[in-house]
């Protein structure tokens, strides 16, 4: 008898690897946030606050905008990005969950994943703001 040895990862590896995905990416966004907060209040310290109307600040609502602010160590951009960081954690495990189960063959939770992934990128699209 021939013994045919897969070379799947175990479940178990699988949920290591979730779990560490999702820790290393909480941590990393949550040590962005820190850094770019601490620039922002060296760099924003003299600036007085009229707290009596609100005006929210729109500049780093793009990618692009972000990208900029990041070459010059904005303390908004860096706090922006490590938000995105953030929200793109979860978005990349349920991308690896849909390639894990295709590498076990288990195509109703590809199914399954494909679908959560496309709800959630639905829900980042501007479609649902009109």
């Amino acid at each position: 008898m021939r013994k045919i040895i897969e070379n799947n990862p175990a479940p178990q590896d699988i949920q290591f690897i979730l779990g560490t995905l999702l820790r290393v990416g909480v941590i990393l966004s949550m040590s962005v946030v820190l850094i770019g907060g601490l620039i922002y209040l060296i760099g924003y310290q003299e600036l007085k606050v009229d707290y009596s109307k609100f005006v929210p600040d729109a500049h780093y609502a793009t990618l692009e905008a972000i990208v900029v602010g990041l070459k010059v160590m904005d303390g908004k951009a860096i706090i922006q990005f490590g938000t995105i960081l953030l929200i793109f954690t979860p978005i990349t495990r349920v991308v690896f969950s849909v390639f894990s189960f295709l590498i076990e063959r288990d195509y109703l939770y590809v199914i399954i994943g494909l679908f959560v992934l496309g709800v959630i990128l639905f829900s980042l699209s501007n479609k649902l703001v009109g």
